[in-house]
């Protein structure tokens, strides 16, 4: 039976591991609280840091394969063990590729995958040079994370609100649609390719608010997207399943923002909606299976619950009962015993024929629950 570690505890981790009992696999989880909610679903679990090198490879030592929950982990450590003989999915070169936003736009340069004009800056004194780049957005290079790392300059007046660090000035772009594209590639280069998802963000809090599957495009920006996202997987030269983040501008040019080297947000609708789901999907990678079935098995939106503004402490979900009545509504309560403002809490999928449906209730649905505190 193949050892297998995750590196990190969450929400993300703990569906994998519920992905992981349809399979002949020993699992592995590092995660600094003993109570995180993929604790009680591993067969062994470690407390440590995943950005920690001792703990990382100590933790690694002894599995078949590794994968991660999340970009900030310890790539040394990772890259010591992948010449170990352990497979790390997806491979280290990929990993410090993506995670550090500005060797992923570089990387995007040297490939020839279009992506929005950017600059490089060193500091906030080259950024004060760079007023004629603005409106722009300034995404620090290490560390960003869910909407955090990220400023949006609208006028020259704003450029104070850059990060002082190494970070990428990318040029604003006049957005109709942001997509995204769950992809799989195996260890034999073969590719799955989930249905494309349009994504809405919160604008104030920079995260995904609510998406619907299949987006609507037309055919020929589709075939555009899907051939975008398969040279980003082939020239990250690495096994795994990638979130390929994309924009569509007005005139229907096609620019990737960013990658995912991971299970994603905007992928969780795949756990009732698609044969196979993302997590069920990277399974099969590690495992060395068959690419599952990626065809829908309905349209469907996802809204995300995220903790209210001005709402710290013991979670409470008003709103929920309500919600739970719905025909072909799945919740997902994350088990996070503290909320925060803009803190995903859950999510719920809904399931329909009828796009306006969908996003009507999906409406309804951001309307209904309200995750406050006690």
């Amino acid at each position: 039976m193949l050892k297998v570690g995750i590196l990190g505890g969450g929400q993300l981790g703990r569906m994998l591991l519920q992905a992981a009992a349809n399979y002949p696999v020993e699992t592995f989880v590092m995660e600094n609280d003993e109570e995180c909610p993929a604790a009680h679903l591993c067969h062994h679990f470690t407390k440590g840091d995943i950005r920690n090198f001792g703990d990382v490879y100590e933790f690694g030592k002894g599995l078949d394969a590794i994968t991660i929950e999340i970009e900030s982990v310890n790539e040394d450590a990772l890259e010591k063990l992948e010449s170990e003989g352990v497979k790390i999915y997806p491979k280290t070169a990929a990993l410090r590729t993506i995670k550090n936003k500005i060797l992923q736009k570089q990387f995007y340069a040297k490939h020839q995958v279009p992506t929005a004009p950017f600059e490089i800056t060193a500091n906030l004194d080259e950024l004060r040079a760079k007023t004629d780049f603005i409106p722009a957005v300034h995404k620090i290079g290490a560390g960003g994370y869910d909407g955090k790392g990220i400023q949006i300059l609208k006028t020259a007046e704003d450029i104070n609100k850059g990060f002082d660090a190494p970070s990428v000035l990318e040029k604003m772009v006049a957005i109709d649609k942001e997509i995204s594209q769950i992809i799989a590639i195996n260890e034999k280069g073969e590719i799955a390719m989930y249905p494309l998802v349009d994504m809405v963000f919160n604008p104030d809090l920079n995260l995904l608010d609510y998406q619907i599957s299949p987006a609507n495009l037309p055919e020929k920006t589709l075939w555009k997207i899907e051939a975008i996202a398969m040279r980003v997987v082939k020239e990250l030269k690495s096994p795994g399943l990638f979130a390929v983040e994309l924009f569509v501008s007005r005139q229907g040019d096609v620019f990737v923002n960013e990658t995912a080297p991971r299970v994603h947000n905007s992928g969780h609708h795949t756990i009732e909606a698609n044969f196979s789901s993302q997590f069920d999907m990277l399974w099969r990678v590690i495992l060395g299976y068959p690419l599952g079935n990626t065809a829908q098995i309905s349209p469907s939106a996802l809204v995300n619950l995220i903790g209210a503004e001005g709402a710290t402490g013991p979670a409470h979900y008003e709103g929920l009962a309500e919600v739970l009545q719905m025909d072909c509504t799945f919740v997902h309560i994350y088990g996070k015993k503290e909320t925060k403002p803009g803190r995903k809490m859950g999510h719920v999928t809904i399931m329909g024929k009828d796009t306006r449906d969908l996003v009507h209730k999906a409406h309804k649905i951001k309307q209904a629950i309200k995750v406050i505190s006690k």
